[in-house]
């Protein structure tokens, strides 16, 4: 497969570094920084155009991959409709519903495959967690939280787009968090209503929230938290904690570390160690997840199916942020509405 990379900051970097093991070849990119752009085509390989619409014009590109603050993704998925371009875009898939939306109906009325990056999907512990909870191996889910308690420096958020409303859509939450709030979704099913609590810059100099913690109640009836931080020092493994009426499953950073279930036997869990996380450094993560997600998204254009992680499953991540945001800033208790497209 030949990509198209659109933005070259450090996760294009690490999105590279998968390509190159699964065989993928980057052909051309941009970057609103020139130097910028120039350097990640000689590093790459690729050929550096001056705009996005040359990209996803090239006849050698197969399907695009959005590397840009968020604010910037449905005016690709226009230019990949107008080109018939497969999309991939980073999470979060936009910082507003009704813009997510129309990217999902653009690449539904042009028959363009459209995906999120949403890469812990392919952990070793997510597998084989939504493998067990659907085998029934921990029984009746009873509660289903995640934990994202991170540290981010001052000069992490020195850029006034950081933290902002209006380009990234809000803070720890949207930026950090909703790696887990798509994990929760995935293993644990639809949330039909959530109350939440923030603290705005709490410790960082920004206006969204460096701190939130949400009560959520799920369509199947179980219940949860979630947390997301970037003002705990130092950082701490992020953690999703799934609780059935027969035990007890804990994902600490991207590895199972604990399975407590009674009279089980099924196949033997991956129990470990704490593995890789993104607590204090955001580009300490694992290559891996991302090479799995990468092909199963090429795999997915090839073979015209959905892939693994879809824009309406980037949609119901968005959505749920959106809600827990929503009865933050009015306290109030915010129900959520099935997603059919």
């Amino acid at each position: 497969m030949r990509v198209g990379m659109i933005g070259t900051g450090a996760i294009a970097a690490k999105h590279a570094q998968a390509y190159r093991n699964i065989g993928y070849e980057i052909v051309a990119c941009t970057n609103t920084t020139e130097s910028r752009g120039r350097e990640f085509a000689a590093a790459t390989g690729a050929e550096f155009f001056a705009t996005a619409e040359e990209v996803c014009n090239d006849p050698r590109v197969d399907f695009v991959d959005v590397c840009t603050m968020p604010d910037y993704r449905l005016q690709v998925i226009e230019m990949c409709a107008r080109n018939g371009k497969h999309v991939l875009v980073q999470k979060p898939m936009a910082i507003a519903l009704d813009t997510a939306e129309r990217m999902i109906l653009l690449a539904q009325d042009a028959d363009i495959t459209l995906g999120v990056v949403s890469q812990h999907r392919f952990d070793d512990s997510a597998i084989f967690l939504r493998k067990a909870i659907a085998e029934g191996r921990l029984g009746e889910i009873l509660q289903a939280d995640a934990y994202v308690k991170w540290y981010r420096s001052a000069e992490y958020y020195s850029r006034p787009i950081k933290g902002s409303w209006a380009v990234e859509g809000g803070g720890a939450l949207i930026n950090q968090g909703i790696h887990q709030v798509d994990l929760l979704l995935y293993l644990a099913g639809a949330v039909d209503e959530v109350s939440g609590y923030w603290k705005l810059g709490a410790l960082h100099r920004i206006e969204s929230e460096d701190l939130v913690t949400a009560v959520m109640h799920y369509a199947s009836g179980a219940i949860g938290v979630i947390q997301a931080a970037t003002a705990i020092w130092p950082g701490y493994p992020e953690r999703i904690e799934i609780h059935g009426t027969k035990g007890s499953a804990i994902i600490t950073g991207d590895r199972l570390t604990t399975w407590d279930v009674k009279d089980d036997s099924g196949e033997p869990a991956p129990v470990v160690g704490a593995g890789a996380s993104g607590a204090s450094d955001p580009m300490a993560i694992s290559l891996v997840p991302f090479e799995r997600q990468l092909k199963d998204f090429g795999d997915a254009c090839t073979q015209r199916r959905p892939p693994a992680c879809s824009g309406v499953d980037g949609y119901r991540a968005l959505q749920l942020v959106q809600s827990i945001y929503t009865s933050c800033r009015e306290a109030r208790r915010v129900s959520i509405p099935a997603v059919h497209f």
